[in-house]
């Protein structure tokens, strides 16, 4: 059974879908459409902007989307998913894929989503970090011991790899306490704020009113979500899911434990990069993992 995964934000690159938009005629009236739905030419910052300028967070998010949705949708026939899963922002490229959302309005939730979340890290400075070689447990047993500040997990990546979110104050004790625990590594990373964590709650709320209001319509088949890390198919559940992922943590581990154990044979990584492909690996060494 084939499953396809999508990527979140950190799999961007400068030239990012330029040889789709140069050699496919869908390909490049998609990304044009796209350039009038944004009101801006995102295709020229994917293509041959700065780092800089593709890092922030109102065009890294739509640009990876783009990116996965497009090679996704000009596969055609060819793309006949059994299951899908996205790694945070790469649930709505998943969702795209598997008809719950339409091209145009995928498009709009993910810009809505990324504004909202640059507000909410303008409201209150926060950041992430990356915890290495350490038990899941454990790496929950010290942010749950930190109560005066906001530090929770946030990214189930693989085993020994986890990522915790909150206050700047609160990650920076955290990050002595996980390497005093035993981590290898214990690093602040360079990201405009906590996200999946509760000082995303305004970017939810505003999230919320916009997934409510949008047309959502029958998979083609599961969609594994980051707050469940179960497959879904039913258009409610999916909503919610959506709706609660901004603050809470994605659990991508035991998303493709899931999929592995509901019959999972290969994990196609469709959208900018490779990193879920070794993210799948570490997390089962025998998985098949291929690029589209």
């Amino acid at each position: 059974m084939k499953a396809y995964i999508f990527p979140g934000q950190g799999s961007q690159f400068v030239g990012m879908g330029k040889d789709l938009y140069d050699s496919n005629s869908q390909a490049k009236e998609l990304f044009e459409q796209a350039n009038q739905i944004l009101g801006f030419r995102i295709t020229d910052i994917m293509f041959s902007g700065t780092d800089e300028e593709l890092k922030q967070t109102r065009v890294t998010q739509p640009a990876i989307f783009l990116h996965s949705v497009i090679k996704a949708i000009i596969l055609g026939d060819a793309f006949k998913p059994d299951m899908v899963a996205g790694h945070s922002l790469g649930e709505f490229s998943a969702l795209v894929a598997n008809k719950t959302l339409s091209f145009e309005d995928g498009l709009r939730l993910v810009y809505k989503r990324a504004m909202a979340m640059q507000k909410a890290c303008e409201l209150q400075p926060s950041t992430m970090a990356a915890v290495l070689g350490l038990d899941d447990t454990k790496v929950e047993e010290v942010c749950a011991s930190i109560t005066n500040e906001i530090v929770v997990p946030a990214n189930y990546n693989c085993p020994g790899q986890l990522v915790i979110s909150g206050s700047i104050a609160g990650i920076n004790n955290a990050c002595d306490l996980m390497k005093a625990a035993g981590a290898k590594r214990a690093l602040v990373l360079p990201v405009g704020g906590a996200f999946h964590s509760p000082l995303m709650e305004p970017a939810r709320i505003e999230l919320q009113e916009a997934i409510l209001s949008t047309p959502f319509n029958t998979p083609i088949c599961s969609i594994y979500q980051n707050v469940t890390a179960k497959g879904v198919t039913n258009i409610e559940q999916i909503k919610n899911n959506l709706i609660a992922q901004l603050t809470a943590p994605v659990r991508w581990t035991q998303s493709v434990q899931s999929m592995l154990n509901d019959g999972a044979t290969e994990f196609i990584e469709c959208g900018p990069g490779n990193v879920l492909q070794g993210l799948v690996k570490k997390i089962h060494k025998e998985a098949v993992t291929a690029a589209v």
